[in-house]
């Protein structure tokens, strides 16, 4: 169950995605989390008995998964109701947890990280992709200004995504091992604004933030956001940019035999004969 603030609307966000299923979903991002997600998972020297596949909202991971051969079985969504801010595992069943695009949306993410790797057996690997806070900044940007101008204040319009700085801190504090976070950026080029509003609907990505404004959106706000936008962040052949920013988790739920790091003093070998410097002592000067 969540904790603390109240951030997304979740049911709403299951109305949504059951809503960009009906539309014809847009799959271009995820089909892309999933293929890098099987790229990193290829590096990765171990077969895995029991994995989840825990709220990628499409089957595109679950078709990595299998066509890797490293997986024995593999539980989605599709298998067992899954909720990421409850997960219905019991602790050490797991060897393996994949997300993709789903995490991001959770009210308590720590919360999460926390379940996961209890349900992870040790030395069982969490791998996980989530949209990053440079995502949609000029769409944010554009809502800011024109709600600004227009009706003389501004409402949540796009979502606080993840920090990439604190990804890290955070995997450590689930209690995680050998942790890693990396991000990287795509850019998505649209004939106009209404068509980047309209593959986002077909992602289950429109608004979902508990604070949102309940207000139908004014034209006249809409129509100069689209101004706005278009003038901020057109390339020169007059297509709009729009950043959608990855942020990749990966960690190991901890076991012995796992690398550790040397306890100061306990080194074999000095920096300075690694280096092949002379080492100069705390009191002693360098010559001029």
């Amino acid at each position: 169950m969540a904790q603390g603030p109240v951030i997304f609307d979740r049911e709403l966000l299951r109305r949504r995605l059951a809503r960009a299923r009906a539309l014809g979903p847009a799959t271009f991002l995820i089909e892309r989390v999933a293929e890098e997600l099987g790229e990193r998972l290829s590096v990765v020297v171990r077969r895995f008995e029991r994995a989840a596949d825990l709220g990628t909202p499409t089957d595109a991971v679950a078709r990595v998964l299998a066509a890797s051969g490293k997986i024995d079985s593999v539980i989605s969504d599709q298998d067992v109701a899954m909720d990421e801010e409850a997960l219905p595992f019991a602790d050490q069943s797991l060897d393996l947890v994949v997300s993709a695009l789903s995490l991001q949306f959770v009210n308590d993410l720590p919360g999460a990280l926390i379940q996961i790797r209890r349900a992870l057996k040790p030395d069982g690997l969490l791998l996980a992709a989530l949209i990053g806070g440079e995502t949609l900044t000029e769409l944010r940007e554009a809502f800011a200004q024109a709600e600004s101008e227009v009706e003389g204040g501004i409402s949540p319009r796009v979502a606080p995504f993840a920090d990439l700085r604190d990804m890290g801190a955070l995997l450590q504090r689930a209690g995680f091992a050998l942790p890693v976070v990396d991000s990287d950026k795509v850019i998505v080029r649209y004939r106009s604004v209404f068509d980047l509003m309209h593959d986002l609907r077909r992602m289950g990505a429109a608004n979902i933030l508990h604070e949102r404004r309940r207000k139908p959106l004014r034209r006249a706000t809409l129509a100069r956001m689209a101004e706005i936008y278009a003038r901020r962040f057109a390339d020169v052949d007059g297509r709009l940019r729009a950043t959608f920013e990855i942020v990749w988790l990966l960690g190991w739920a901890p076991h012995e035999s796992q690398q550790k790091p040397l306890k100061p003093g306990s080194a074999a070998r000095r920096l300075a004969d690694a280096l092949g410097a002379k080492e100069i002592s705390a009191g002693e000067k360098a010559g001029r």
